[in-house]
């Protein structure tokens, strides 16, 4: 992405400004039209069983009396019958929807495994003001011609986005509340409007502790909207010091059932793309894709599909972690030991032919660990499709995996992850996982 901390406090100023006159004149009957057209109480979409007419690339639309534009990304091997996942990526200010959609929808495409319909739609003039509610309602004509043409799963719908792209995930999440299942605010503040924002919706906010555009205290802000309506136990949640250049992810208690709110706050600037370790944003490095990913795959599926069923069931409660039971902690050497480091695995999320496992790889020891390498056997039939936050040698039987550049210093006590993502059935968990430090 060409995406440069380039959005001035001045221009952010002027944001604020037209989304001023944006948010009061947001429309009450538009997000009661949406809800009737695009009730998330559906059991599928009327697109699903047809051959599709639609295909990936930019799409024109006509809304609000005007032509606008999305870019659509269909996964490989549609199947008409098979409700999948949507997932709206909203640009930057002076972005535009091909930033979104050739750097991978903020990174979620290559961990999507073909299980998600993307959507990258246009801003006018690069921007969302949401002028008297104009980008909700391409928001809702967008849902709704891909929802009549293409087969979509109702209670998997989401929406993230960066800067602008984050205020105007915010304001869908406030607007259509039974619409969306859950939201990613990056770096973004109240500019494109808050219609209604009293109802409970899952909420992930990224924020950098430093940010020179939209300070800290304004993604808090809307982080706390949603604290709010989820009834979730306010707190103060660590946020990293300067110069760590570390992130700190929090998940909030209490929340009602289905309805998590998550926090990071990372040591930076405004950028999309922090990496632990680094002073430079780097997006096939940074770890917000995957955290992302891991806040959006958790949530179950209410919708029965009109195909063979998945090949594990999981629970109703978030997070998902499949069934039979994966969680496999391994030690090598004893905890407590100067340089010993245990491996932890789960299955994260699973679908027809393909998983997303986590590794958790922990210090047990009194010292600083410099380094470390996991091993582990893949089931028969499995093989690693993505991995990020390591290295991985080998793609199927006996992988190892190490650290990658900014994550092999682990402190006392402390602890990091990668995870990846993988082809066959992911209720086998694999054998002889171990970790090993120098």
């Amino acid at each position: 992405m060409a995406k440069r901390t380039s959005l001035l406090t001045s221009v952010a100023a002027a944001a604020v400004l037209l989304a001023a006159a944006a948010g009061g004149a947001l429309s009450a009957d538009l997000g009661e039209t949406a809800q009737a057209s695009t009730n998330g109480t559906l059991a599928a979409t009327a697109g699903c069983g047809k051959a599709p007419t639609l295909s990936s690339g930019t799409r024109t639309i006509s809304s609000g009396g005007q032509n606008r534009s999305y870019i659509l990304r269909i996964p490989d091997g549609y199947d008409r019958n098979h409700p999948y996942r949507l997932i709206f990526g909203f640009h930057w200010l002076n972005g535009s929807a091909n930033n979104v959609a050739s750097a991978g929808y903020y990174g979620l495409l290559p961990l999507s495994n073909n299980s998600t319909i993307f959507v990258a739609p246009q801003g006018i003039d690069n921007g969302w003001a949401n002028t008297n509610g104009r980008d909700l309602t391409l928001f809702d004509d967008i849902s709704r011609q891909i929802e009549n043409d293409l087969c979509v799963d109702t209670s998997q719908r989401f929406a993230l986005g960066w800067s602008y792209g984050g205020a105007m995930s915010y304001a869908v999440a406030c607007a259509r509340p039974n619409v969306v299942r859950a939201v990613t605010v990056i770096s973004g503040a109240n500019l494109s409007g808050c219609n209604g924002g009293t109802q409970p919706v899952a909420y992930f906010g990224i924020h950098g502790i430093y940010d020179s555009v939209l300070n800290i205290s304004m993604g808090r802000s809307l982080r706390d909207t949603f604290v709010r309506n989820n009834g979730c136990t306010a707190q103060s949640p660590r946020e990293p010091s300067r110069g760590s250049l570390t992130h700190i992810t929090t998940t909030y208690s209490g929340c009602r059932e289905g309805y998590p709110v998550q926090w990071a706050a990372f040591d930076g600037d405004h950028t999309p793309s922090p990496v632990d370790g680094s002073s430079s944003p780097n997006d096939s490095r940074t770890w917000t894709s995957g955290e992302i990913w891991r806040f959006f795959s958790q949530f179950a599926s209410t919708t029965p599909p009109t195909t063979a069923p998945p090949t594990s069931v999981p629970p109703t409660t978030p997070p998902v972690t499949t069934a039979p039971p994966t969680t496999r902690p391994v030690t090598t050497p004893p905890p407590g030991e100067p340089g010993a480091c245990t491996a932890t695995y789960r299955t994260v999320n699973t679908w027809p032919g393909g998983f997303q496992a986590e590794v958790t790889v922990a210090n047990n020891g009194a010292t600083t660990l410099n380094g470390w390498t996991v091993r582990l056997t893949l089931a028969s039939g499995q093989a690693i499709s993505s991995l990020w936050n390591g290295v991985n040698t080998g793609t199927t039987g006996s992988v190892s995996v190490r650290n990658a550049d900014y994550n092999g210093t682990v402190g006392a006590n402390g602890s990091t992850t990668f995870g990846f993502t993988a082809t066959g059935n992911g209720a086998t968990a694999p054998s002889g996982v171990s970790c090993t430090s120098p």
